[in-house]
């Protein structure tokens, strides 16, 4: 993020046409696998779009970093509780990548109630030659068969087929709000407002219940679980944080029910700013590790917090990410935008965290030079290898010719999910139906 490289080009983005955008095309997350060669989407349809990374050719090196579709599937169906009288939307909530073992690819997705555990995999090659069944499949009549064949496998058409190896269900009573693959990637985890359970990635029928703040009386209840992380290299430790804007530390080897956190991470309201707003805007929206395992990361609705895990008392470092909606937050909560739930991610050496806001703007924060930028993920600016500029918001005086006045800001156009390449410098940024790909300039 220095100034030759803090414009991004556009690599790719995947653009469905905005006549026929539905709901349903809506992107509600999007995540890169260990490797960074994939990278899943899911939305409100309850599809999940797989995209693969171009492999270089020698005469055309620069396709290299080109994410064409690979896969797409349907990974949740609506469904109704009719003990509850309620309906299970099919919206994907969240998508979390297995390393890869194999030659096969997999994933866990989820929706309010049910994760998945999807494989993915290639064939070409189908077997021909069956002694008791014709090549279109139908039985062939027994007397007819006078001499017996082996079967050999012929080449056929590549195709990529997703199958649901695992189905876990019937574990949670509110909607899931996060799920998260342990460092042993034998177990995982699955949060929802009030309990957080841990599974087994073979066990289908039972979890285990290892965090549950439901009040013996619902009317007691003051804080809900908004999201929940495994440390990426200690098995026993996890985070969850709170709709009061604390995190909580667990450690599974200091008892089976995590109820007692092992540290407590939040930081006091300054008096001064207190408002009607304050609660609502300290709920933390999204928690996530470092890649070393020695930060946090918390966005809430106004900041990003980075936080020592040795240090409990304060963040090490707080991060204005729309500073300039202070002033707006009474609008913002009549058009409930106030409640939005944005995410944010480390790059790959933890030393950039980038998050979204509304305008289809996402901000990026440099830890080591205390630089930020703000850019602008649009259809005016996707052409292929255009180079993005920094964009830049007025609050109030004389407006310049290249920025925008804070009351121009389209609410409805909010980046909520992002990802960034485990390795490199390219990103996945999703504005509402529209996913864009952008890399460095120096790739």
């Amino acid at each position: 993020m220095d100034d030759d490289t803090d414009t991004r080009k556009i690599n790719s983005s995947f653009l469905r046409d905005h006549n026929y955008a539905t709901e349903a095309d809506i992107i509600s997350t999007v995540e890169f696998n260990h490797t960074g060669e994939l990278l899943a989407t899911g939305d409100k349809g309850g599809r999940v779009v797989v995209f693969q990374r171009e492999q270089e050719s020698k005469n055309q090196p620069h396709r290299r970093g080109e994410y064409n579709v690979y896969s797409t599937f349907q990974s949740h169906e609506p469904e109704f509780d009719y003990l509850k009288s309620l309906e299970i939307e099919e919206k994907i909530n969240k998508i979390r990548w297995l390393p890869q073992q194999n030659a096969a690819y997999f994933l866990l997705s989820t929706n309010d109630k049910t994760v998945k555990l999807w494989k993915i995999s290639e064939r070409d090659k189908r077997p021909e030659g069956y002694n008791l069944k014709d090549e279109d499949g139908r039985i062939r009549d027994p007397t007819t068969i006078t001499a017996l064949r082996v079967p050999v496998l012929r080449p056929m058409d590549l195709m990529v087929e997703a199958v649901p190896r695992r189905i876990f269900s019937n574990a949670h009573t509110y909607h899931i709000n996060s799920i998260s693959v342990n460092s042993d990637y034998e177990t995982y985890m699955s949060t929802d407002d009030l309990r957080i359970n841990l599974w087994n990635l073979e066990i289908t029928n039972r979890s285990f219940n290892i965090v549950d703040i439901k009040p013996a009386n619902m009317e007691e209840l003051t804080e809900v679980i908004t999201a929940a992380e495994f440390h990426p290299n200690h098995c026993n430790t996890f985070v969850y944080s709170s709709s009061k804007g604390s995190i909580r530390l667990c450690d599974m080897r200091a008892s089976a029910l995590c109820d007692n956190h092992s540290k407590f991470f939040e930081e006091p309201e300054d008096p001064s700013n207190r408002s009607f707003f304050s609660e609502i805007i300290s709920s933390i929206s999204d928690v996530k590790f470092s890649h070393s395992g020695r930060y946090l990361m918390t966005r809430d609705y106004l900041t990003v917090k980075v936080w020592d895990l040795n240090m409990e008392s304060k963040p090490l470092e707080t991060y204005l990410v729309h500073d300039y909606l202070r002033s707006k937050l009474c609008s913002l909560y009549e058009n409930d935008c106030i409640f939005d739930k944005f995410e944010c991610v480390w790059n790959g050496s933890d030393s950039v965290i980038m998050t979204g806001s509304y305008n289809n703007f996402f901000r990026m924060f440099d830890r080591n030079t205390k630089r930020d930028v703000t850019l602008e993920a649009s259809r005016e600016n996707s052409k292929p290898r255009a180079v993005l500029k920094p964009r830049k918001v007025c609050v109030g005086g004389k407006r310049r010719k290249d920025e925008i006045s804070v009351d121009s800001l389209d609410f409805s156009k909010k980046i909520l999910h992002t990802a960034w390449h485990p390795s490199e410098n390219i990103i996945a940024v999703a504005a509402t139906n529209n996913l864009y790909i952008f890399q460095d300039k120096v790739n």
